[in-house]
Parts: C-alpha cells; structure tokens; sequence
C-alpha cells in the first residue's frame, strides 16, 4: 500500500459523502483507503436533492454537468393543499442568483452521484476503494489509527493504519459505536414511504413544480420528479403493518388519493424506511471523525439530509488536507466539529422539523396560520430571498464560518 501510515486517511463507507471526501483528499494527493461492507455501490433510492450550495461544491469535482444532463433541473419548488392540490406557496430559486452559481435544485437519485465520484475516484493513482470491508474494530494512540477491517465474503481479518479514520457509515455507524459516542434524538414513529412512478402528475396538476410538499391533516405527501419518474412520499401509521403498506392494494389506494386516476399506476420502486432526527453527541475522538448521516440524521422534508453531509465533507477535507500538510495544528479539527454540529443542531434539525410540522397540522387555526404566513414570505420577494437562504442552507455555511 503506497502512503506512509502519517498521511493516509482511512474512510469508513462508500456512499456519496464518504466518495466525497476520499476525491477531495485525492486530488490534494492525500493517500486515501474506502472500506465499504457493501460488494458494491449500493443503489440507494432515498435522497434525491441538490441545494444550490451543493452544486456550487461539487462543481469541485467535475460532476454538476454530468448532474445536469443525468437530473431534473428545479428552478422553483411548491407548497401546496393535498385536498384539491392547489397552490399555498411557490418559492423562485433565481432569487439566489447573487450568491450561487447554481440558483436551482438538481434532482437526482444519491447513488448515480456516487457512481460519477467513483469513475473519478479511479483515475486518481493515491486513492483505492476496498468492497466487501466491514469495520470489525478500531484503535489508536497519539500517532496513527489502526483499523480491523473483515473480509465480509470469507471472513478473513485484516488490519490498516493511517494518520485518520473518518466514519461515513450511515446512522448504524460502526466507526460510531466502536467509539461509544451517543447518538442522541429521536426516531419517529411514523415510518416513510416512497413510491416511484412513471405516471406523469405534472400533466394533471396545472403548472405543478418538480418539487412540491402537499400538506394535509390525515396524510400529508410530497411529489419529487427524478429523471423518468415521480417519487410520491407518505407517513405510515407506526401500527401499519408493513406487509399491508408495501401490498400492492395499499400502493394503489395511496397513488389514487394523491390523484384518482382511470388504470391503476405502474410501480417501479418503493421503499420503505424509519426515520430519525439525531445529532452524534461529538464528532472527533482523537483521530477518527464522524461525518455524513454517521453524524446527524434528520426527517426529508426540505431535502437537507445529504447536503448537510456532503457539506462536511468539504469542510472536513480542508482541515486535514491542512493538518496533513503541516499548515495548522490538529485543533483545526475541533473547528470542524464545532462548525458542523452547529449546523445540524440550530438549522438542519429545526428546519426539518418546522417542515413537518407545517405539512401535517391538525388544529385549524394554527394550520392556517402557518400556510398563511409561508404564502405571505413567498409572495414578498425580500422575504422569500430571506427563507431561501435559509432552505438551502446557504445561510448556514455563512453562519458556520464565523464560528
């Protein structure tokens, strides 16, 4: 293995944050290794959304043209009433256009930004993505991180030194618990359904965007276009079976109340998964880090669960490219702790939740209230400009320089 133990990085997951992170270290001509439990890119249905930010970062990485051509462009995105679907709020990311060289969403499913990383990742000659690696246990001292990696295939043990690890495996992070760092919050109760359709509702609903949140009392949803189908989100009682929810009867009958329809809608995904809203109590021990959902967690109304990761990543790289050079200390890295955890404590998190709780009120005063006001900021072009800094969490990297 080319790279002596002082300079590489170990990172734990090849999702699209860990990718990330190992093609920023790569290009800095930081020696990297990915363990990733998986014998391959997983294929990954649930984040689909690009915030302005994101792309102006992974422009870095040569990938937002191959974005564009593979994704749908999202220039506006909507709150509507599910009971009618009409229009509560239609908020213009061309709003952003003095801050962002992206001012719009990009909707694309995660794995195919992975892919993309990966065929980067392969041309770069410091770099290697090891399948089939699962963390069995690490440990270090004032020098070096040593990681046990087993052979998931034939369970054979293996052992990797490096000057860091950095956890990117997902809310079940092994690098986490290895750590015995609490990952404090809460999973809801209610679990997430995502259904993906050919069926064209753009066709139906008179001027409906790519991106629209429907809110309702009894079942609020969400319709995300992603290239060659719309992706429809439901809660799901937490007493729900989830033999019933997947049936092909409980699909139908959920597709036909978004929108009742003559034939039944061809299913061509569905998912089903719990979600949770969690913030790792630190993000560093010594010379491991946690980045990615392995970090923080939060619900997908408003699309920030992946940016937030992929944001850490960049923040991340440039503190240990830094340290590794020589150019700062390791309290760089405390820096980054302290930046990022804010930004999922104050924003991420609360944003989330603020999502939610406007699409599901169930008192009428207090759900009226809230539709009014969003569609009073989104008609005020001064204070949609103030609400899309923050949803596209431009306003948070601003935020989180300063600390």
């Amino acid at each position: 293995m080319s790279g002596a133990p002082s300079e590489r990085v170990i990172i734990a997951g090849a999702g699209p944050v860990g990718l990330a992170l190992a093609q920023l270290l790569g290009q800095a001509g930081v020696p990297v290794t990915v363990i990733e439990a998986n014998p391959d890119l997983a294929e990954d249905l649930r984040a689909s959304t690009f915030h302005p930010p994101t792309l102006d970062m992974l422009a870095g990485l040569g990938v937002v043209d191959e974005m564009l051509a593979q994704g749908v462009v999202a220039p506006v995105w909507q709150v509507r009433e599910r009971q009618g679907g009409g229009l509560v709020a239609e908020f213009d990311l061309s709003l952003l256009k003095g801050d962002t060289g992206h001012p719009y969403r990009v909707q694309l499913e995660q794995y195919k930004l992975a892919r993309l990383i990966k065929e980067r990742i392969d041309a770069l000659p410091r770099i290697e993505v090891r399948f089939s690696g699962r963390l069995a246990g690490l440990r270090q001292d004032a020098d070096s991180v040593e990681a046990e990696v087993e052979d998931v295939a034939s369970g054979e043990r293996y052992r990797l030194r490096a000057a860091y690890l950095v956890g990117c495996d997902g809310t079940g992070s092994q690098v986490r618990q290895s750590l015995g760092i609490a990952y404090e919050g809460f999973t809801y109760p209610e679990r997430f359904f995502s259904i993906s359709t050919p069926f064209d509702f753009a066709a139906h609903f008179p001027g409906l965007a790519p991106v629209s949140y429907f809110a309702d009392p009894e079942e609020w949803c969400f319709l995300l276009r992603v290239p060659g189908l719309w992706r429809v989100m439901f809660p799901i009682p937490a007493e729900e079976p989830d033999e019933v929810t997947r049936s092909a009867e409980m699909v139908e009958r959920r597709l036909q109340g978004v929108l009742a329809a003559p034939a039944p809608y061809p299913v061509a995904h569905r998912t089903l998964y719990r979600v949770q809203q969690r913030i790792a109590e630190t993000y560093r021990v010594g010379r491991v880090l946690l980045a990615g959902d392995a970090a923080h967690n939060n619900n997908p109304l408003g699309g920030m669960g992946l940016n937030s990761g992929l944001h850490d990543a960049f923040n991340l790289a440039r503190k240990l490219i830094a340290v590794l050079r020589g150019e700062a200390d390791e309290t760089l890295l405390d820096r980054y702790v302290r930046q990022r955890r804010w930004v999922s404590v104050e924003h991420v998190n609360q944003m989330a939740a603020r999502n939610k709780q406007l699409l599901e009120a169930r008192d009428p005063e207090n759900r009226r209230r809230g539709l009014d006001e969003l569609r009073r900021t989104a008609e005020d072009p001064a204070e949609a400009y103030r609400y899309l800094l923050n949803s596209s969490l431009l306003s948070s990297l601003r935020r989180a320089a300063e600390l």
